[in-house]
């Protein structure tokens, strides 16, 4: 009987535990401190900075299971996972690593050990791959590797591999070297037979696949793309754990084993249709199994569907799932959220923070599925119109500019797009398509292109010390730094030995200052956290990069983002206090201006609450509660002690611990030093930013007395208005009240104008052919009268094609109102119609192809304007 996945997982951190391995959790999928990545896509990704030389070795062996997400690169096109078996948005990589301890021998060794010794992997089905060298950079073939596999693989089995698969790099610069991949041929006898496994490896066979990449660091790769020799070697590798459960269980498909099938299963049952019955509902399954992992790890680590960076990648694959069950499953209605249980039952032993975030999971991907559901009934609306458009037209093609707008704006794949256009027999320009998807990634690829030199090292240290939580300035020196060019712009990044600067982190931005030496002073224009170093940004580098400097923070920015930072930890206590204890903090934002905070809860936050909310705020600020600040406590005593951790973020065996009185979280930022500094807290707005997730924005300190300030003085002015009344409150109702009477009054003159206007028009009729035409210039007051009239002759005149051409207080307007039957009969387009007739008034429009408005500089040219557009007219 095979292991189920809960099993081989186990029996993998079981058994590089048994090889002095120190099993560590799974980072966040979500990245936070990392600026060249916004999702976790490897396992190495949480060891970047042990690799960078950026953080001491804590431990030489470590082996763990880490969430990943890729959309884009090799084999990982977010519009092909699906449409095979093997490949994901999510998936868990199995890892080991040896950080300057064993090297090829062991990894290899027992590679071989835990593949066919524990999980019984036939080893006449195992082919390993290793560098074939590279003689442009000078590298020897990967020799080594080559003959450890030889111990347990015949020579015809151990293939060579090209720089593009076997040897990994992290990037432009940094740790690199060869890799020795395996891979298995999971076909069967018959097949195997046929066509000798060998020539299938890296051919993108669904059953020749691999499943292990054992990476070898020897080298780092420099700025100017030369290569030095590590001082210490490391092994970094990673298994697909899917792949992995699909071979030990004798599956063909990744999506056949115990991971995906209870998921599978409840996706059939709700839209009623088998599993295996049909490709076209098997993808659809199998996209929406895949995406709800995705999701539903991306929102419990923190990451919220948005319309920006991260947040876009996850509503994108939120809404292909959705899309996909729509279109080849039948739902109408939201249903990928009632999935999350099933998924949880699979995976949330493991993965704790699956049952802890269940409720915000599903009401996030709830209200998701609801509005997406919305924007495709819209899409499919708007492509009926294209597709009506072109029958009219008899081009038979629907551009590839509209094609690109409906994926980009609606979320329609160009498949889609073409599926509905040929059920209407037309085609979709395919080409012109691709040429908008490329300009999009050509956009993207231009603002996001950086070039860093290498690292200039002045002096050698092993970590930065940071002073900044009771320092404001000190003396210190440049470590290293570089230079960075980005959008025809240069800068530098700066880390020095010491530091008083806090980098921005944790929601808190980064401070401000300057670098002072006897012989100038360069501005520090922000700070930031690459990886955990500490990274000054500077417009200029100093004269003399080796000088003595002082560091020295801009203050006044300082003690005012400690405001902030503080007021949202009193701010966090009082939710959790008056809304209750489900308040879960879902990201904020400490500026020196103001604080943003996001929080859990399901329900609108009434007047009532938000005032009980601020109340308590400022009753702990008038209480002058001391600081007490905790450093290098055991994590699991913080949360003893009541000590608030968020989700998705990753802390450390010991934490700092900041405490207020009763407010107990975790937290590195900077503080003031007792409650009362903080002056005075206000709530300026609170909103719904998404399914579940409350947003408040507030104000502190100084900001708060200026808001207080300008709204007396507003309201002072506002009171002399009314020859300084007593009662300001009545007095305004009273002057709403009297201006709603008058309103109605002239929409009523109104109404009577635009009847007798509309008699004398009707009166007006000029027939050509079958059609009625009006053309006139008549005195209308308003936009919405013109809109009003010509939708009540468009009701009482068949056949009508009408012009209006008026001066609204000496603005032209333009407008052309058509019956369908003259549509259809004279292939007219208001749209075209205005645009045209537009330029009379030195302006524009569009509109619909029955109706259309142009708005213009010249009232002069409105009669010609009129006379062109009844032109069209023959």
């Amino acid at each position: 009987m095979s292991l189920n996945s809960k099993e081989i997982r186990q029996t993998f951190l079981d058994f590089f535990a048994g090889k002095a391995h120190q099993i560590v959790p799974s980072a966040p999928m979500v990245v936070k401190d990392d600026p060249t990545l916004m999702f976790t896509n490897a396992g190495m990704n949480q060891f970047k900075d042990i690799f960078l030389g950026n953080e001491p070795v804590k431990w030489s062996r470590i082996a763990d299971t880490q969430k990943c997400l890729r959309v884009s690169g090799k084999h990982n096109d977010l519009e092909e996972v699906g449409i095979d078996t093997y490949h994901h948005t999510m998936f868990e990589m199995l890892g080991n690593w040896s950080f300057g301890d064993y090297f090829k021998q062991d990894a290899i060794d027992w590679a071989w050990e835990l593949l066919v010794g524990k999980y019984n992997i036939s080893p006449d089905r195992l082919y390993a791959t290793v560098f074939e060298g590279d003689a442009s950079e000078n590298l020897e073939r990967d020799n080594e590797a080559a003959g450890l596999w030889g111990k347990y693989l015949p020579a015809d089995r151990i293939l060579n591999g090209n720089k593009k698969d076997n040897f990994w790099e992290m990037g432009d610069s940094g740790p690199c070297g060869p890799c020795s991949e395996i891979h298995v041929d999971i076909r069967s006898d018959e097949e195997r037979a046929l066509v000798p496994g060998r020539d299938l490896v890296n051919n993108d066979h669904p059953h020749v696949i691999e499943i292990w990449n054992l990476v070898f660091i020897q080298y780092n790769r420099k700025a100017n793309g030369s290569l030095e020799p590590l001082p210490a070697k490391h092994v970094d590798t990673g298994m697909g754990f899917e792949r992995l459960c699909m071979v030990i269980q004798g599956k063909k498909s990744n999506y056949d084993t115990d991971v995906f099938q209870n998921t599978i299963a409840e996706i059939a049952k709700l839209c009623d249709k088998k599993y295996g019955e049909s490709e076209k509902t098997d993808i659809a399954m199998r996209v929406i199994a895949d995406h709800l992992r995705a999701v539903s790890f991306a929102i419990a680590d923190g990451q919220l569907p948005s319309n920006n960076k991260a947040g876009y990648v996850i509503r994108r694959i939120l809404r292909r799932a959705v899309r996909y069950g729509y279109t080849f499953l039948g739902f109408r209605e939201p249903f990928i959220f009632s999935l999350v249980d099933a998924l949880k039952n699979t995976m949330g032993e493991m993965f704790p923070e699956l049952s802890a975030q269940q409720v915000l999971i599903e009401k996030v991907i709830r209200e998701e599925e609801e509005s997406f559901l919305r924007t495709l009934e819209t899409g499919i609306r708007l492509l009926d119109q294209l597709t009506e458009k072109a029958a009219l037209s008899g081009e038979k093609v629907i551009s590839g500019k509209d094609a690109f707008t409906l994926y980009d704006t609606f979320g329609f794949p160009l498949d889609l797009t073409q599926l509905i256009a040929r059920e209407s027999g037309l085609e979709v320009d395919v080409k012109e398509f691709e040429k908008e998807m490329q300009a999009q990634k050509d956009r993207s690829r231009s603002a996001a292109v950086q070039e860093t030199d290498d690292w200039v090292e002045l002096h050698k240290i092993d970590k930065v010390e940071f002073v900044g939580y009771h320092q404001y300035e000190c003396d210190t020196r440049i470590a290293r730094y570089r230079k960075v060019s980005q959008k025809g712009k240069t800068y530098y990044q700066v880390v020095l030995d010491k530091t008083p600067f806090y980098a921005e982190s944790g929601g808190q931005v980064g401070d401000t200052g300057v670098l002072k030496s006897d012989h100038e002073t360069i501005k520090v224009t922000d700070t930031q956290k690459e990886n955990n170093l500490i990274v000054h940004i500077l417009q200029k580098l100093p004269a003399n990069p080796e000088a003595g400097f002082k560091a020295i923070v801009n203050l006044e920015a300082r003690e005012q983002t400690a405001n902030n930072h503080t007021a949202t930890h009193l701010l966090d206590h009082a939710l959790r206090e008056i809304l209750g204890k489900h308040v879960e903090q879902k990201g904020s934002l400490v500026h020196p201006d103001y604080l943003r905070f996001d929080f859990s809860h399901f329900g609108r936050v009434t007047t009532e609450e938000l005032q009980a909310v601020e109340d308590m705020v400022n009753q702990m600020i008038r209480k002058n509660i001391g600081q007490e600040e905790m450093n290098g406590v055991a994590f699991q005593e913080a949360r003893d002690m009541g000590a608030i951790a968020l989700f998705g973020e990753k802390y450390g065996d010991t934490v700092r611990v900041i405490r207020f009185g009763d407010s107990i979280e975790l937290c590195g930022g900077t503080h003031v030093h007792s409650t009362g500094q903080i002056g005075q807290f206000i709530i300026t707005s609170e909103s719904a930013i998404s399914a579940g997730v409350r947003r408040i924005e507030a104000i502190t300190g100084p900001k708060a007395d200026q808001y207080i300030r300008k709204n007396l003085e507003e309201l002072a002015a506002t009171k002399a208005l009314f020859s300084q009344t007593n009662n300001l409150k009545k007095s305004v109702e009273g002057l709403l009240e009297e201006n709603a009477k008058l309103r109605k009054q002239i929409a009523d003159y109104e109404r009577k104008e635009t009847l007798g206007i509309k008699e004398e028009l009707k009166l007006q009729v000029e027939k050509v052919g079958d059609v009625n035409v009006i053309a006139a210039t008549p005195r209308l007051a308003s936009a919405q009268a013109i809109k009003d009239l010509a939708y009540q002759l468009r009701g009482e005149i068949p056949n009508l094609f009408l012009v209006l051409g008026v001066d609204l207080e000496g603005k032209p307007s333009l407008t052309v109102m058509i019956s369908d039957e003259v549509v259809q009969s004279r292939g007219l387009d208001a749209g075209k119609i205005v645009r045209e007739a537009g330029k009379e008034i030195k302006g524009g429009g569009g509109g619909q192809a029955f109706y259309a408005t142009a708005g213009g500089k010249d009232s002069a040219g409105l009669a010609a304007a009129v006379a062109k557009a009844k032109s069209y007219v023959k």
